[in-house]
């Protein structure tokens, strides 16, 4: 590896200098290149000879030029280098050495991608006299914590999902709750006092027996870990949570909540083992441990290994094995490709959807959920979005249609609420999407509001930094000043986002929308006008309150629409996708995020 770095470095010195030309120079003048001593330096360059890499020609005497030339050009060096990396699971490296070529306008890269297809996939293993099947795929962003208490992004909920079980669980639709850690449970009449039953049997991976106190530990422990967190809002109006027996929990909720139940089928409020917890509570996220169908085998080199549990009360997984192979989001490679070849070596892609002609073989299921992109203002902060009818100009300058054009090539689809079956119902953006659109009226607009030039600040995540900078663009044009901070994503949802004018972020709607909007309407409080405030606030109590679906929907719309027509929650649009899988595929399932689930997956030998 160091030889080659050496040997890119000697090429890199020397830019207009062809293959098989030569060039004078010295054993010093080289040296000084790659920083070594000339005694050194004599070595490398034998070790290149022998490599087939150049081609050297000493001259003796003092002050005489021996002739060096380059054989190997530098876009086969960097590849084979990048190749080396991702044999020893270092793909953030690679793909560095990867946008190098691109930046360089080589052809390179794309031999290289076709190749890195070939590392992943599915594959049979022989591990001495055991044949393992393996899945290997790519996640094109890093893990931080696999702690159920502390996760933020999707790749990290997925696994998650794969190393932990909850009290109950949800099905793709939505629509019921089966059992799932508790075999049973009920409540009382006012739905404020829950028992949950537990299966006998299941076990941590780390050996140890579930029990009733590893319940009580896990909601406390969310509780006080995450006070602030996902659906902190449910887990902290539990009032009491008790073991009666090894395997009975009572839990007492101080108000009646809905949405209870549905809360314990997130990952969030996980099972965690109190002895692991307590003894190792730093390293739990990196070394997670629940009740899961997989446990976590290792994660050097930012790949994440699970092997399946044996046994798993549900029954053992198919699969054997699963890498998944991290990487920094500063480094990205496109994965797609219409090499046949490339097709098979996936035979899993998430958030795609295939073109007519270009599908071949490849089966499509439409995941259960959907990506609703959209901005909310900060009512609170003292500046140009303080009056309505500049956030109103601000709304209209955001020209979905042409957002849409811009993001050609993305599957997205025109979005005005977070209810699919209600999008256009809104008359006042039925209105303005009906006149034609005049960017010069609305500059004009501007110029007579109350609105000076004052910077617009736009905060988001660096996950939506593409779509901050096309709005802020589309806002430009119509007489906008924008600036656009991007922050981390727990800093997003902490103090800093009332230093911005506007927020950009997105939501899940899935099977659990309702859940997820509640968080969102409790986070959207933070920075909104008093009056505002307590009309959402009462709104959500009732639909907290509320036993029937339909009415708790009605009530959803209610203040989606009180928000709109204050110009402070504007929609942009909607992505719903799908998993494209090859017919070698088997047990495909969606969970939740509409990922597939690794335990029920398996691969028909061709």
């Amino acid at each position: 590896m160091k030889l080659r770095r050496h040997y890119a470095a000697l090429r890199r010195a020397f830019p207009d200098v062809r293959e098989q030309e030569p060039i004078d120079a010295t054993t010093g003048q080289l040296a000084s290149i790659v920083e070594c001593t000339q005694r050194n330096m004599v070595i490398l360059l034998r070790r290149m000879e022998e490599e087939g890499w150049l081609s050297w020609q000493p001259n003796r005497g003092r002050g005489k030029r021996s002739q060096l030339l380059f054989l190997a050009s530098l876009d086969t060096i960097l590849l084979q280098q990048a190749k080396e990396h991702v044999q020893k699971q270092d793909l953030a490296s690679a793909l560095r050495i990867v946008q190098e070529l691109d930046e360089s306008g080589s052809r390179q890269q794309e031999q290289f991608r076709d190749w890195l297809s070939g590392q992943f996939g599915f594959r049979s293993e022989v591990e001495g006299k055991k044949r393992l099947d393996v899945l290997r795929f790519p996640l094109p962003q890093s893990i931080d914590t696999l702690d159920p208490a502390a996760i933020h992004y999707i790749g990290e909920s997925h696994l998650v999902n794969q190393l932990f079980d909850g009290l109950v669980a949800m099905d793709a639709a939505g629509r019921s709750i089966m059992p799932h850690l508790a075999h049973a449970w009920e409540s009382d009449t006012e739905r404020t006092t829950w028992t949950f039953y537990l299966r006998k049997g299941v076990s941590f991976h780390h050996g140890r027996e579930m029990t009733s106190a590893d319940v009580v530990y896990s909601l406390k422990r969310l509780q006080r870990l995450a006070p602030d967190g996902l659906y902190s809002w449910v887990y902290n109006d539990i009032a009491e949570a008790v073991a009666l027996d090894e395997t009975t929990v009572r839990i007492c909720l101080k108000r009646r909540n809905e949405t209870f139940l549905s809360f314990l089928t997130t990952n969030r409020a996980s099972i965690v083992p109190e002895d692991l917890c307590e003894a190792e509570a730093s390293a739990f996220g990196s070394k997670p441990v629940g009740t899961g169908p997989f446990r976590l085998l290792g994660s050097e080199r930012s790949v994440w290994t699970l092997e399946a549990f044996l046994p798993y009360f549900q029954g053992r997984a198919f699969l054997d094995r699963v890498e998944v192979w991290t990487m920094p989001d500063s480094v990205s490679v496109e994965w797609e490709s219409s090499e046949p070849q490339h097709e098979r070596t996936f035979q899993v892609m998430h958030n795609t959807r295939l073109q007519k002609g270009d599908s071949g073989q490849w089966r499509q299921v439409r995941q259960s959920g959907t990506t609703c992109k959209f901005i909310t203002v900060n009512e609170l902060k003292r500046g140009p979005l303080a009056a309505p009818d500049v956030r109103a100009i601000l709304n209209r300058a955001i020209h979905r249609p042409v957002l849409l054009d811009m993001l050609a090539g993305d599957v997205i689809e025109a979005s005005s609420s977070f209810w699919s079956e209600h999008d256009g119902d809104n008359r006042m953006e039925e209105s303005e999407s009906a006149a034609p659109f005049d960017i010069g009226q609305l500059r004009r607009e501007l110029a007579q509001s109350s609105y000076d030039g004052q910077p617009i600040s736009m905060m988001t995540i660096s996950q939506y930094a593409a779509d901050a900078s096309l709005i802020a663009g589309l806002l430009e044009k119509a007489g906008f000043n924008v600036t656009i901070s991007i922050v981390h994503v727990g800093a997003f949802k902490g103090a800093a986002r009332m230093e911005a004018d506007l927020l950009l972020f997105a939501t899940m709607l899935d099977e659990h929308r309702e859940l997820r909007l509640i968080d969102l309407y409790k986070s959207m409080q933070q920075h909104m006008l008093p009056t505002a405030k307590s009309s959402v606030e009462r709104s959500l109590q009732r639909i907290m309150s509320e036993p029937d679906v339909r009415e708790r929907r009605k009530l959803f719309i209610g203040i989606e629409r009180q928000l709109q027509e204050r110009h402070s929650l504007l929609f942009l649009y909607r992505k719903a996708l799908k998993t494209a899988f090859h017919p070698a595929v088997r047990g495909i399932a969606l969970e939740s995020l509409s990922w597939v689930r690794f335990r029920d997956l398996w691969f028909k030998q061709e």
